[in-house]
């Protein structure tokens, strides 16, 4: 079961989600995504960490998610993906409305401060510009861990189809 939460973390999900990392973590704005026990599944993390734009709005933490992701992402679909872009308009359209969809989000969460710092610092073209995961060309799919994390958090054609094709909602526990 998956539930939509987008509350910061508790002491408890903090500790599960250092263990997930394997370090201690840093710049999370929210646990974006939970399982059906509270565990995190995706982060909603600042833009801004440390004074530079941090590479991603949604960040996947659930190991079982990223394994299933990884073994998938291992066979080689990441090209296959992207032969059927180019090939399907519609789909390439869907994925663009997906980075559309990913941008706004990232502005919408974003402080008021760090919308002053982004413009002040020259970074606002980049959150404007960059897609999911940080992906300058909206026509690539860089990696199915922050399509599928954006997926469970907003609208994302990828994500859907990976839920479609492989099931990848249904493997959680």
């Amino acid at each position: 079961m998956l539930l939509q939460t987008n509350q910061p973390p508790t002491e408890h999900q903090l500790a599960i989600i250092a263990e997930q990392l394997g370090r201690a973590p840093r710049g999370i704005q929210a646990v974006a995504a939970t399982d059906g026990e509270g565990t995190p599944l995706v982060l909603r993390m600042e833009s801004i960490v440390d004074g530079k734009p941090f590479p991603t709005l949604y960040w996947l933490c659930s190991d079982h998610l990223k394994v299933v992701l990884s073994r998938i992402e291992a066979s080689g679909v990441i090209k296959n993906l992207e032969a059927r872009l180019q090939q399907e308009p519609e789909f390439l359209a869907a994925y663009h409305r997906s980075h559309e969809d990913y941008v706004a989000q990232r502005w919408r969460h974003m402080h008021a401060e760090h919308h002053d710092q982004a413009e002040r610092l020259g970074y606002a073209a980049l959150f404007r510009e960059r897609g999911i995961g940080g992906i300058a060309n909206w026509d690539q799919v860089r990696c199915l861990h922050t399509q599928y994390a954006h997926h469970l958090c907003g609208d994302n054609v990828i994500g859907q189809w990976l839920d479609a094709e492989y099931g990848v909602i249904d493997t959680l526990p």
